[in-house]
């Protein structure tokens, strides 16, 4: 059952923003490659998601050891805005889904600037300032249980999720799932977004409580328990980890209504020890050759394929720009937690 707020969840996250106090736990650690020179990619991709694309690397790099580690996304900033005041030990490039606390590190002069024809060349939703890159294409998708529910049962926009809630509440009850906002800074950003796009968003934080919906902090997770059948549906889940599982057991769908898309974001921290390592690394990634193998992991989807093309007026770019720095608002966000808080109790009762 979905985990009620209170207060003190709130507290502690905005206490975070203030302080970046909270404890750091890294995920998953590899090298690649056995050159003397040291390149720190911290990451909140999986590692084995982007293993082939970091071997090619290191293998066109010999003079190069990239040790990558991966974080959860709250970690991720936190560690970076300790990075930025000297405080640890800095990565030389940063990539995260949390695109909004990258917006925020660029903000505080936590970046370089790098002068590179391939990154001036994106689109300006891709990119601020020199110092901030758009390296893929992801959508938030429903993600569902084949076996359960049929193609033609799946609802194709949040209003049909809706109707779909309320008339099988017992069939869908604990088997909805979706991100934890405060555990995971990738989660919080869709639903900030949400917020701001849909007349449906607090219907639909009420239709999730009121089936006892689950909130957890990872893509993988969700996406493993919709294949074994734990969850029957899951909503708003980034697409790259879905392309990416192959597994027979899930399906997705691109919300008709509007459609939410990512770019994981690219930095090199001011305080960088190899800056250009990772500016090559930042070339590499932009490549022809690596963002046709980065579409084939699925960072990079095919919304306008003739099975899964998504209509332009429904594609909602979340843009790279000063416009994220609203969802960093303590205010704001004890506004959006508010919210979400707000309808659950209502939904469920004291």
């Amino acid at each position: 059952m979905i985990v009620l707020r209170t207060l003190l969840p709130w507290l502690m996250a905005l206490a975070f923003l203030v302080t970046g106090a909270a404890a750091q736990e890294m995920e998953d650690r590899a090298e690649f490659g056995s050159g003397e020179t040291r390149l720190l990619l911290r990451s909140t991709t999986d590692i084995a998601i982007l293993r082939p694309v970091i071997r090619l690397f290191a293998d066109q790099n010999p003079d190069l050891t990239i040790v990558y580690e991966q974080w959860g996304s709250n970690d991720l900033f936190a560690l970076s805005r300790a990075g930025c005041r000297e405080e640890s030990e800095p990565a030389d490039a940063v990539f995260s889904s949390a695109v909004q606390h990258m917006v925020w590190l660029v903000n505080a002069a936590c970046a370089r600037q790098v002068q590179s024809p391939l990154a001036s060349a994106l689109p300006p939703a891709r990119r601020w300032r020199n110092e901030l890159w758009g390296i893929t294409t992801e959508p938030a998708v429903i993600v569902y249980n084949k076996a359960a529910i049929s193609g033609a049962e799946v609802p194709r926009t949040r209003f049909a999720l809706l109707d779909a809630m309320r008339t099988r509440p017992e069939f869908f009850r604990g088997r909805i799932a979706t991100y934890d906002i405060g555990a995971s800074g990738l989660g919080f950003l869709f639903a900030y977004a949400d917020s701001l796009e849909a007349t449906s968003f607090g219907s639909l934080l009420e239709g999730f409580a009121r089936i006892e919906a689950v909130a957890t902090c990872c893509s993988a997770e969700i996406i493993r328990g919709v294949a074994e059948g734990r969850y029957l549906m899951a909503y708003n889940v980034l697409g790259s980890y879905v392309l990416g599982d192959q597994s027979a057991e899930i399906g997705f769908i691109l919300p008709e209504d509007y459609t939410l898309l990512l770019s994981r974001a690219y930095m090199i921290p001011r305080q960088a020890r190899q800056p250009e390592a990772a500016e090559r690394l930042l070339d590499f990634l932009l490549s022809t050759p690596v963002q046709a193998q980065l579409a084939d992991a699925g960072l990079v989807s095919p919304i306008d394929d003739a099975e899964n093309g998504l209509a332009p007026s429904a594609r909602r770019f979340i843009p790279l720009s000063p416009a994220l720095l609203v969802a960093m608002d303590r205010n704001r966000r004890a506004a959006l937690f508010a919210i979400w808080d707000d309808a659950f109790r209502r939904a469920t009762g004291p």
